[in-house]
């Protein structure tokens, strides 16, 4: 089996923000970014599961933590087993399957991958202890950081790593946070059917829009330092839908149609293609 084209696959399945990105990425940075996304899809479909309590998500995200720190050069076949152990059945595809996304990366880079991942891991599993209560801005900077800015500074660790590129980190922290404030703001509702809410006390969905494009501000500076290659490429993308799903929300629809999102990305080839 491929295990390069089985996780496009299920990264078609899973991200419709992410996959087209990834997909065009060159020959070793592709496999890299798309290990991390997985590892961090696999920990992400727990932190979202329907049916799990959550000391169980706790207890099967710090399982997931544990084992990612004890990594060597790569996992044994059921390094994950015992973690999961009675799981089996509930828990999704990309979850189950996180030793061969972890084991996807070059070995020049795996590692921090694994060390991304578990701490985000044991972030989740607090977030799910606490309900994820969210009270203060503070709080929310503390949970965008941990499931989102810190990603930013993985990526960046990645573009240094593939090909020397260089970035800002508190600009990468921005980036990460901007998405995922967009996110919170596109799942409110949905979020609030399951008892739970990112937005702080007192705050509404014009507050929320405000941090949002104050993140998204430091995104923007992020990808325009950038010099063409493929960590612009890459960061245009879920930039130019994160930029294009709030505004679709302040027009009163609920997310980006496929027909928006195909506009959005014939918009940003037809720049890039000027540019070049």
């Amino acid at each position: 089996m491929d295990l390069r084209r089985d996780a496009l696959q299920i990264l078609k399945e899973t991200s419709r923000t992410f996959y087209i990105p990834i997909s065009i990425l060159p020959p070793g940075l592709q496999e890299a970014v798309a290990s991390a996304y997985l590892c961090m899809r696999a920990i992400d479909e727990i932190e979202d599961h329907p049916t799990l309590d959550n000391p169980t998500k706790a207890k099967l995200l710090r399982a997931i933590s544990l084992t990612l720190q004890s990594g060597v050069d790569g996992f044994p076949v059921d390094a994950f087993a015992a973690g999961f152990s009675g799981y089996e059945d509930i828990l999704e595809e990309v979850t189950i399957r996180i030793r061969e996304w972890s084991i996807l990366a070059p070995e020049t880079i795996a590692p921090r991958i694994w060390d991304a991942t578990a701490a985000m891991s044991d972030r989740m599993a607090y977030w799910a202890e606490v309900n994820w209560k969210v009270h203060t801005e503070a709080d929310l900077d503390r949970y965008t950081f941990g499931v989102a800015g810190a990603v930013g500074l993985m990526l960046s660790d990645l573009w240094t790593w593939y090909d020397g590129t260089q970035t800002n980190r508190t600009q990468a922290i921005g980036f990460g946070r901007g998405l995922q404030a967009v996110n919170i703001l596109r799942n409110h509702v949905e979020d609030l059917g399951r008892g739970v809410s990112f937005f702080p006390d007192g705050w509404n969905a014009a507050k929320m829009q405000e941090y949002a494009l104050r993140n998204l501000a430091l995104a923007d500076a992020y990808t325009s330092s950038l010099p063409d290659g493929p960590a612009l490429q890459f960061c245009q993308i879920p930039l130019a839908l994160a930029h294009g799903t709030i505004e679709a929300l302040a027009n009163g629809k609920e997310k980006l149609s496929r027909s928006d999102v195909e506009a959005l990305l014939q918009q940003l080839n037809s720049v890039n293609l000027k540019a070049g």
